[in-house]
């Protein structure tokens, strides 16, 4: 299943198509701690990211994300300085996902929220 999952799913890392093309016309700048691959193409100024897992954006490390845009010119690793050692780590969008935050009184929490306080009192038409 994981070779045709390959050759014809898009959004669960880069389709045989894909990979080939990215690894034929590009070079391999760098990697991140996701394990997320960046290529620059051997021809013009266009940049790539190969995803380890799911397709999802927010898997992408701010500093790599500024790289993809071309608002670094080189590679984060070399350009930037290192980081601060209270930063925390960029983490990628939860929802859809079992990690989502769901609130008290979400249907997937049993739908049961905290009865009101009482302190709300309900507009009724014509009074003041």
């Amino acid at each position: 299943m994981g070779f045709l999952k390959q050759i014809f799913t898009w959004w669960d890392g880069a389709t045989i198509g894909a990979s080939l093309h990215i690894r034929r016309n590009g070079r391999k700048v760098g990697s991140d701690a996701h394990g997320n691959i960046y290529y620059t193409a051997k021809k013009g100024d266009r940049r790539f990211v190969m995803y380890e897992g799911s397709n999802d954006a927010s898997r992408v490390p701010p500093e790599w994300y500024a790289w993809l845009l071309h608002q670094l010119d080189g590679p984060p690793d070399e350009v930037l300085p290192p980081k601060p050692r209270f930063l925390k780590e960029a983490t990628p969008n939860l929802t859809g996902t079992a990690g989502a935050y769901r609130p008290a009184g979400a249907l997937e929490r049993g739908g049961v929220r905290a009865a009101a306080s009482g302190d709300y009192e309900a507009w009724t038409p014509g009074e003041e």
